[in-house]
């Protein structure tokens, strides 16, 4: 068992009701950031998940690896959801830093918004793949 365990453990298993346990896992005044937020304090973390299970169907997290180094760790996970009866799932990485009492102080998270969800919806999806295509090399 790791200084990361704990918390990867309640991500896998995270539900609204679990959700209540967020101070249990997170310094009071912890950061939290990724492609569409920067909050921080416990409260501010919780309504980003209170947010999430509001706005999507059947939210999971699928931790994948887990690499640690003394206060900090690195996860990679998948995030699979649906929103309005399409499925997606989100590769993506996070970087924990862990307070004196085992509990996440700064919480960064790491994916490609374009590639893993933009390009994927209708209507901003098009422009977004083009672009893509634009600046993608081409094999010799």
């Amino acid at each position: 068992m790791t200084i990361a365990t704990p918390l990867l453990e309640w991500y896998a298993a995270l539900t609204p009701q679990t959700l209540a346990q967020v101070a249990r896992y997170y310094a009071a005044d912890a950061r939290f950031r990724d492609p569409f937020n920067d909050v921080q304090g416990v409260a501010a973390i919780s309504a980003i998940f209170e947010h999430m299970f509001a706005t999507t169907e059947h939210p999971r997290f699928v931790i994948t690896g887990c690499i640690v180094q003394q206060q900090q760790a690195f996860a990679t996970w998948i995030f699979s959801f649906d929103l309005r009866g399409q499925h997606y799932e989100i590769e993506g990485g996070s970087h924990l830093r862990f307070d004196e009492q085992g509990r996440v102080s700064h919480h960064r998270d790491y994916w490609d918004a374009a590639e893993e969800l933009l390009q994927k919806l209708p209507i901003v999806g098009a422009p977004i793949r083009w672009l893509r295509r634009q600046f993608r090399v081409r094999p010799a």
